[in-house]
């Protein structure tokens, strides 16, 4: 660092459908819920992350919750930047004499097109930036966990996000064949809302659904150590009073089951394309699992017995993605594939 290097601020931003994380010096100083909460009169921000989650699902007709990203990418652009300048100021709460010019590593989905990039980069210049670099998601985790990405043998990363699953084989600092696909944690809980409604008559939103796949999550519907059934409490679509129902585990193995196939034949298209020498690499090294999906019950052994390939999940599947990001971002002279 030089001796200005402390009018310039490194960060780490994993730009995530469901969760946004910031690391700064190696820490994680941000984890919060990618959703912000704006008064629909004056449109200025009311409350970012955790808060506005609170109020997600129960607001009045001058309160708006909006989830900036979808599927992985900018929705609304206009959110998104004050979203990012909102979690970039609890960072510097504590500094007010001067705002330090931002030096900004950001994660992107791999299947990213040139104007979802573009949305990506303006947003983070807008919210103050002075240099943004990107970086591809899969890339990224595969820092996070630990691989070595420049070796010369290959390794799989599959990183189940909210709004998309990467899957690709990197090598020799590079993405030799990837896939992103628009099914992950979001559709996962909207499985469960559908299932609910059709199955049990019962109408609940989001923040219910994505509390019954936490609590009973299952990829397969035979797992060793089962979760307690969660009761779940809500109107009865045809009466409208208030009724109680227990959600075993296998129900929603059951109504995942759809999602999950899509991602097996995903990761087999890209073992498909994969050249002989690295799957070889990969049959022996294994599948890397990352991302808030990869603690799923039972999905890395569905994956492991589907394509007969061991499946390691992360040790720390939901920062994974971002720690990589921070590696990135203290390597950005070295690194070839970060995207300037």
């Amino acid at each position: 660092m030089g001796v200005f290097g402390f009018l310039t601020q490194e960060i780490a931003i994993d730009l995530g459908t469901a969760n946004t994380i910031i690391i700064h010096n190696d820490k994680i100083v941000v984890d919060e819920p990618s959703i912000v909460a704006i008064d629909r009169n004056t449109n200025k921000l009311i409350a970012i992350g955790d808060k506005a989650r609170q109020m997600h699902g129960k607001t009045h007709e001058n309160i708006k919750t909006v989830r900036p990203l979808r599927d992985g990418v900018i929705a609304d652009f206009n959110a998104a930047e004050q979203m990012i300048r909102g979690m970039i100021k609890m960072l510097n709460s504590r500094n007010r004499l001067f705002s330090p010019s931002l030096r900004i590593v950001v994660c992107i989905p791999s299947g990213s097109t040139e104007v979802e990039l573009r949305a990506v980069r303006d947003s983070s210049e807008h919210a103050g930036a002075r240099e943004v670099y990107l970086i591809y998601e899969p890339m990224a985790a595969a820092l996070g966990i630990g691989l070595d990405v420049e070796a010369p043998e290959g390794c799989m990363v599959i990183d189940i996000g909210g709004g998309t699953t990467e899957i690709a084989v990197i090598a020799l600092g590079g993405i030799v064949c990837n896939k992103s696909i628009r099914i992950a944690g979001d559709d996962f809980t909207e499985d469960i809302q559908e299932y609910m409604r059709h199955q049990h008559n019962v109408k609940i939103g989001e923040r219910t659904a994505e509390e019954i796949k936490i609590a009973v999550g299952s990829a397969l519907p035979d797992i060793e150590e089962p979760p307690t059934d969660y009761i779940v409490k809500g109107p009865h679509q045809m009466t409208a009073l208030p009724i109680e129902i227990p959600v075993s585990y296998q129900e929603i193995a059951h109504c995942l089951d759809k999602s999950i196939t899509k991602i097996e034949a995903a990761v087999l298209s890209v073992l498909e394309e994969t050249p002989p020498e690295l799957y070889a690499d990969i049959y022996t090294k294994g599948i890397y699992l990352a991302g808030g999906g990869a603690l799923l019950r039972g999905l890395d052994k569905r994956l492991s017995e589907k394509h007969n390939i061991p499946v390691h999940v992360a040790e720390d599947p939901l920062h994974a993605v971002a720690r990589g990001t921070g590696i990135a971002l203290k390597n950005v002279d070295k690194f070839q594939f970060l995207i300037r």
